[in-house]
């Protein structure tokens, strides 16, 4: 069996200013043939699943043609949304006859021209290649799942966990699932129901939606059932295809398929009111992590969230670290390349002044005037340690520890959640050193710090990915959903 393989991946911010061009997407990548499989290869991720589960099954050769991913941010301008597609097409006539093609997507991807790119990208894949050749796509559970992606798709396979510890399992679900369709064993019926709601970014680690999964597992292990997913959605997308959703793969079985999806979106639609949380700005915040002898305490910064197309230079929280100035604390990570280029020249020992973050917007608090000492100048690369991803590499360019009064702050080129302990341990920062950890991050930060810290406190500063949605003006169909409604 020879399975041709894609990538494209973006989570759309709408609310954000930074429009995404194909220089982003470089940034991450912007790749073709075999170097798409060489980065991925013994990695925890969609594609490294697809690798491992091809190599197990046997007789499968998977055909890498083209991958795109760019950190979350603004609208993708139409122009690079249609390379991107070029370059699919063309990647996949380069490595013409092959049997099937399995993409790795994200679902709350929009552009300048569409707002639901997943759905377009299917849609002209399956004009190209007609309705006999086997289409199978992984998806984020943030996806904003429309009819369009379920009509031109044959499989649809959604990460589970947030944070999404599970990429590689659906990776390989996707590869398995494909090699038994070409083989007859397999007749994929899959349905989908969308609710009328939207809720904030929320763990499945504990709470509301890990009775969601549970649910979504009871209904896998009835006979015949494929799969069962629930989407959360990604709501910082303003679009027609934003709201939280359930998929379900039956085999041959539409009507089975259709009875998950609808008990598992009913019971989703009972706990409606549970997922609206009140948390604390930065200083209430604070007061609760240096309360109490427990260390590390990491609080998170999740309305400044890289990893939700949030600019990571905001300084709501840092602010108000700088000004408690607690010996033990640090903030890991800030993304400012015009400070940290200040620091190179000055070299490392050297006492700078600059404006730290507050860069790309106002809307995430003012730059700060800061003296500081430069500590440490280095390249921020590294290969991840946490769970979700272990053994990718990661890059987020130049960047400086630099220590603030008592408080020690790394800066780097390139935006980015915390994920691990890798970037503390780059910068000459082991964890045990901190009371207080101060990161930005909504919910990925748990895949390694829940059991490696002590205490976690979120806390929601002004920013484009708080929890409260009234901050935001909807525009499109969204604003007619539960809560905002």
């Amino acid at each position: 069996m020879r399975i041709a393989v894609a990538q494209v991946s973006h989570e759309t911010n709408t609310f954000s200013s930074e429009l995404t061009d194909e220089t982003a997407f470089t940034v991450r990548s912007w790749i073709e043939g075999e170097e798409i499989l060489r980065r991925h290869r013994g990695v925890r991720d969609y594609i490294g699943g697809m690798i491992d589960e091809a190599m197990a099954t046997g007789g499968i050769e998977l055909l890498p043609t083209f991958a795109a991913i760019a950190s979350p941010s603004g609208f993708i301008r139409a122009e690079t949304w249609s390379e991107i597609k070029r370059r699919v097409l063309a990647g996949l006539k380069a490595v013409a006859p092959f049997d099937a093609i399995c993409l790795e997507l994200h679902g709350a991807g929009v552009a300048e021209s569409t707002d639901d790119i997943e759905g377009d990208l299917l849609r002209t894949l399956r004009l190209e290649y007609g309705t006999d050749m086997p289409i199978v796509a992984t998806l984020d559970l943030h996806g904003n799942i429309t009819e369009r992606m379920i009509d031109n798709a044959d499989m649809l396979f959604g990460v589970k966990e947030y944070p999404h510890i599970d990429m590689y399992d659906r990776g390989r679900d996707a590869i398995r699932n494909l090699a038994l369709m070409l083989r007859g064993q397999l007749k994929p019926r899959m349905t989908l129901t969308r609710l009328p709601m939207i809720i904030p970014t929320t763990t499945t680690f504990h709470g509301p939606l890990k009775a969601v999964n549970a649910r979504c597992t009871d209904w896998e292990a009835k006979a015949g059932m494929v799969h069962c997913a629930a989407y959360h959605g990604f709501p910082y997308a303003d679009s027609s295809a934003t709201c939280v959703s359930v998929i379900a793969i039956a085999d041959g079985d539409d009507a089975l398929a259709r009875r998950a999806t609808q008990d598992v979106a009913d019971f989703i639609w009972s706990q409606r009111e549970v997922f609206s949380v009140a948390l604390p700005g930065a200083a209430e915040g604070l007061e609760l992590a240096l309360s109490g002898p427990d260390a590390p305490v990491i609080v998170n910064e999740t309305s400044d969230n890289p990893g939700a197309g949030a600019p990571g230079d905001g300084t709501g929280l840092l602010a108000e670290l700088l000004h408690r100035n607690v010996e033990g604390t640090c903030f890991a990570h800030l993304a400012d390349p015009e400070v940290v280029a200040i620091a190179h020249r000055a070299g490392e020992g050297a006492q700078i002044q600059v404006r730290l973050g507050g860069k790309v917007d106002r809307l995430h608090g003012d730059p700060l005037d800061v003296e500081a000492e430069v500590v440490l100048n280095t390249r921020c690369r590294f290969v991840a340690s946490t769970p979700m991803g272990r053994g990718g590499e990661r890059d987020y360019g130049l960047s400086t520890r630099l220590r603030i009064g008592k408080v020690d702050v790394i800066v780097t080129e390139l935006k980015s959640q915390l994920l691990d302990d890798e970037m503390l341990t780059l910068h000459g920062m082991p964890m045990d050193r901190y009371k207080v950890i101060a990161i930005k991050s909504s919910q990925h930060f748990r895949a390694f710090f829940e059991a490696a810290a002590a205490r976690i406190v979120t806390v929601d500063t002004p920013g484009i990915s708080t929890f409260n949605f009234d901050k935001f003006l909807f525009k499109s169909s969204a604003k007619y959903a539960y809560p905002i409604c």
